[in-house]
This record gives C-alpha cells, sequence and structure tokens, in this order.
C-alpha cells in the first residue's frame, strides 16, 4: 500500500437491535474521535429533571441539532416547561464503545431508577484508497473491516428482565459508593511508615558499641 494514500472512510449504517422502540427515541452517536462532553451533555438534557453543567462529572454535552448526537429528535412533553424521554438510546462504534460505556454509566448516576438494555454486535466500514500518481495506471481500492459496535438502551420504563444484557436500576450504586468514601484505597492497605527501618538499623549499632565497651 506504499503507493496509495486513504482518501475516505465511510460507515455503512447499522440496524438498530432492539424492535419496537417509539420513533421519537433519541439516539445519542458517540464518535470515537470527539469529546465524551458532547453526548454526555445531550443525553442528559434529555433525561434529567434538573439539569445541571456536564462539567460536574468532569464532563461536558454537545448542542441539539447535531445528527451525530441525536440532535433534532422528538421527546414528550414532561417536567417543568421542559421535555423529557422515556428512553434514550446510545451508540458507538470501534475505539468510541469506551466512551459510549461511560456516558451511559454517568447518565445513570445522575438519573437514578434507569433499566438497562445492552447490545454487542459488528459494523461495517469502507476504506477508499487511491494511487498517489493519477499516471501510474493504478485503479483505486476500497477495503472493508468489520468494527466492535454497542448499542445501550436506557429507560425510565420497566424492560424485560429475561434478556441478554439487562441491568437493573441500581446495581453499581454500591460500588460507586465504595469508591467515593474510599478515595480508591485498596481495603485493608496502609502506607509504610518512613524511617523506621533506619533508626531500628542505627539503634542496633550503638548498642553492639556499647557492649564492646563494657
Amino acid at each position: 500500500m506504499e503507493n496509495y494514500k486513504k482518501t475516505r472512510t465511510v460507515e455503512r449504517p447499522s440496524v438498530c437491535p432492539f424492535l419496537g422502540l417509539p420513533p421519537d427515541t433519541p439516539e445519542v452517536r458517540v464518535r470515537d474521535g470527539g469529546k465524551i462532553r458532547h453526548p454526555l451533555r445531550y443525553a442528559l438534557s434529555h433525561m434529567e429533571d434538573k439539569p445541571r453543567p456536564a462539567e460536574d462529572e468532569d464532563r461536558g454535552g454537545a448542542k441539539e441539532g447535531r445528527p451525530e448526537d441525536g440532535g433534532g429528535a422528538k421527546e414528550g412533553q414532561q417536567g417543568a416547561g421542559r421535555t423529557l424521554c422515556r428512553q434514550i438510546l446510545l451508540t458507538a462504534s470501534g475505539t468510541g464503545v469506551s466512551k459510549a460505556i461511560t456516558c451511559a454509566e454517568i447518565v445513570k448516576r445522575r438519573v437514578k431508577g434507569l433499566h438497562q438494555l445492552t447490545r454487542v454486535q459488528f459494523s461495517t466500514v469502507d476504506e477508499v484508497w487511491d494511487p498517489l500518481e493519477s499516471t501510474a495506471g493504478l485503479d483505486s481500492l476500497t477495503v472493508s473491516r468489520n468494527l466492535p459496535s454497542i448499542w445501550i438502551l436506557l429507560s425510565r420504563d420497566t424492560l424485560d428482565p429475561s434478556q441478554t444484557g439487562y441491568q437493573e436500576p441500581g446495581r453499581h450504586d454500591a460500588l460507586w459508593a465504595s469508591k467515593e468514601d474510599g478515595g480508591g484505597q485498596r481495603p485493608g492497605h496502609k502506607r509504610k511508615q518512613g524511617g523506621g527501618g533506619a533508626r531500628g538499623r542505627g539503634r542496633s549499632r550503638d548498642l553492639k558499641g556499647q557492649s564492646g565497651v563494657n
């Protein structure tokens, strides 16, 4: 491929694995090269009763109207002067999968009582490679790659617990609390006291010297 350069990448449309969702369910697309604060702010603005700045979680959000972040989706009317959703869908592929998981966990921490369904599948990406020199007589190449993708459904309404990938509300609340209280320190771990060994060795040498004098 030394005679080629990649000119564009096209991701093929993926089919949502969750059937029967309302047509106005917002879909938040988490990009691998973008910042997590963009989709996070958009998701919180649609799900949180009393929205707070997403920077409170060291994250941020997106402006409505951006198609990659679910902008422009309709919502059900709820709340004081604002519109809230019953469900929201987060999706990502490739290296953006970990960002989508982090975004979903922060939303569940801020909005209590959310049910979750997770699906993992593959999406196809087409890479177009063009020759460096058009006079070399080489043709353009299209390389197809399969990338892992994830779909996360967060719902205020009860979901079927028998489905694969279901997580009940509050499942990881104890884990969040232990991290906040413990400050990340392992249970039973004690910090070593510095200098104790040196003082002990010095005291031993003094005792040996006194015994030699006597």
